[in-house]
């Protein structure tokens, strides 16, 4: 049996100060995925994790521990179980907060 396999990019080249929160992705069809996100530039640190939701409008903390960057590059962590839609929550912190980044889920059936 091939599995089904989709990557999705839900936010590119994106400069944020504070919070980020990406455009809501419906997932329902998959069982599992990982989130990927490319730091392009980064002043501080990022710290990553996701929320879900049963209708892509009332949301909440997914549950998996955030995983954080302190420098430019790239940072993943995997999900399961995570219901219907989902998104990604990116804070960054510092003395002078600033961050360019690309966000993707990657999603197997």
């Amino acid at each position: 049996m091939i599995r089904n396999s989709h990557t999705a990019v839900l936010e590119r080249n994106v400069t944020f100060t504070d919070v980020l929160v990406t455009e809501p992705y419906e997932v329902a069809w998959s069982s599992e995925a990982r989130v990927f996100v490319r730091a392009l530039d980064l002043c501080g640190h990022i710290e990553a994790s996701a929320e879900i939701s049963p209708d892509g409008l009332f949301w909440m903390p997914e549950g998996t521990p955030p995983v954080t960057l302190a420098h430019a590059g790239l940072l993943s962590f995997p999900l399961r179980d995570y219901g219907h839609w989902l998104r990604v929550v990116l804070r960054v912190t510092g003395e002078t907060p600033s961050a360019r980044v690309i966000v993707y889920v990657a999603l197997k059936e």
